[in-house]
């Protein structure tokens, strides 16, 4: 008996092993000779519910800033828009208010942007606060305070400023102070403020005394959003005074603009004539209409 099974087991064992090549050769390929991870990334991609959605790329917006149709908007003469804002400042204190300009710009947002002061001939009375950073006890200094400035030194003004105590409009350094200015740190503070002195904007200067009496009697504007905003006349000016001023503010936008390099363009697409209290009119480009008072009615608080 043992004999028997014993030949049984060998001539199984040889029929398997004789058979063994075929087998070979007809077996398909098996998935686990591939890595495994490749197996699970096989398996995820086949299975939607897996799949990760791919996030939508973020459109850019337009490179330029976007301004209304003109063609689409009422538009007045200086002396109309004259006429209609003094009405809007009825009851209310006449000899504040003032007119305001609203120049819009046609440019691109990632462009430099225009600075720039300007002197009106006929003088827009605004109380400006001058600060003038310069040695404290010195010529200089003295110059400054009796030219008309608010604050002036070094050490103290820089303190000031970093306790967040910024009363002041404009700010002059004079060459002696530029380097301890630099290292005060304030720069992060008065730079987006638009006050930090400069030697390209004409605030880094050796005359502070004339500096500060040219700056009282002138505007600083500044364009942001692609528009210039500034006072540009009292309520009690004529229309030929706050006209002389319009036109002098429009003329030193333009030079500003050609000033700057070849491959930026910025040109006026739109000038706005405001109040204090009052809304913005849109302005023609003419003098006066047809149904246009008298500029006597016009002029006077």
């Amino acid at each position: 008996m043992a004999s028997t099974t014993a030949s049984l087991f060998t001539g199984a064992r040889g029929a398997l092993l004789s058979c063994r090549p075929a087998l070979r050769q007809r077996a398909p390929i098996a998935p686990f000779v591939y890595p495994l991870q490749q197996q699970q990334v096989r398996a995820a991609s086949n299975n939607p519910q897996k799949q990760k959605k791919a996030k939508p790329k973020k459109k850019k917006g337009p490179r330029e800033y976007q301004q209304k149709d003109l063609s689409n908007i009422q538009q007045f003469s200086l002396c109309d828009a004259m006429r209609y804002l003094r009405a809007f400042e009825v009851g209310r204190d006449r000899a504040s208010a003032k007119y305001e300009v609203h120049i819009r710009l046609k440019t691109k947002k990632d462009g430099p942007v225009i600075r720039n002061m300007v002197r009106f001939p006929h003088a827009v009375k605004t109380e400006s606060r001058i600060c003038v950073i310069a040695p404290p006890d010195s010529k200089h200094a003295k110059d400054a305070l009796e030219a008309g400035a608010v604050l002036v030194g070094e050490q103290e003004v820089f303190d000031q400023i970093k306790n967040g105590v910024i009363e002041f409009d404009r700010c002059i350094c004079h060459t002696s102070s530029l380097e301890a200015l630099n290292k005060a740190g304030v720069a992060r503070i008065l730079g987006p403020r638009g006050l930090m002195p400069s030697a390209k904007l004409g605030t880094v200067v050796d005359d502070v005394g004339n500096t500060v009496r040219n700056m009282r009697g002138g505007t600083v504007y500044r364009e942001r959003d692609a528009v210039i905003r500034m006072a540009v006349g009292q309520l009690g000016f004529s229309p030929e005074q706050l006209r002389d001023n319009l036109r002098t503010v429009i003329e030193q936008v333009k030079k500003d603009a050609n000033q700057l390099s070849d491959r930026i363009t910025k040109e006026i697409y739109e000038v706005v004539l405001s109040s204090t209290h009052g809304p913005g009119f849109s302005l023609n480009g003419d003098f006066k209409s047809e149904q246009s008072p008298e500029s006597e009615a016009l002029t006077g608080v």
